[in-house]
């Protein structure tokens, strides 16, 4: 594990505990030595997160795409960003940088960019730790209803477990840092 790629909301949320979170991430995969790869923007959690990584002295690699750049979101004091076309293109290339993710709270971008690395995983495409850092049990409801996916056969349960899932970020980091992958499950067995 080297590039730590974080999906996070392009909002900070109603609670700040959800910034404070974001910071303390960004500023501990510095101090760990961690490139953090995110969706390159300057505002919300992202924002926060390279904010605080990068004065910790971390290595900030952003992936943003030529529409969010016009719209100015971007950040300009990364060590490195990618403009791509499309979005798309900007999940696939975050995946090709990095080789574990850390999904904080967010909106439909954060949920579609975890599923889809997920979704490859439960495939046997990819074989990266993911982590959810559960601040304030904003993924609850969501692991309950991937437990009923589960409990109603939509979901293998070797599946439901490829998600670490922690409340408290060295306790996250770690888990990540010992996970090894258990053999492909067939999805359709």
């Amino acid at each position: 594990m080297q590039n730590v790629l974080v999906f996070c909301g392009s909002s900070t949320g109603k609670d700040p505990v959800y910034a404070e979170q974001a910071r303390a991430l960004g500023a501990a995969l510095a101090r760990k030595g961690y490139t953090l790869i995110y969706g390159g923007g300057s505002v919300g959690l992202m924002g926060v997160l390279a904010d605080a990584a990068l004065a910790q002295g971390g290595r900030v690699v952003g992936v943003i795409t030529e529409h969010l750049l016009a719209k100015e979101v971007c950040h300009t004091g990364l060590s490195e960003l990618h403009v791509v076309p499309t979005m798309h293109e900007r999940k696939v290339l975050m995946a090709q940088l990095s080789d574990a993710v850390v999904a904080l709270a967010g909106g439909y971008g954060t949920l579609d960019e975890l599923f889809e690395l997920a979704t490859l995983g439960q495939l046997g495409h990819d074989r990266r730790p993911l982590g959810i850092l559960n601040t304030l049990g904003f993924y609850d409801h969501l692991l309950r209803h991937l437990d009923h996916l589960a409990a109603e056969g939509f979901l293998r349960r070797e599946h439901r477990q490829m998600l670490i899932v922690e409340e408290e970020i060295n306790a996250l980091i770690d888990l990540m840092e010992d996970y090894e992958s258990d053999p492909v499950t067939p999805k359709w067995l």
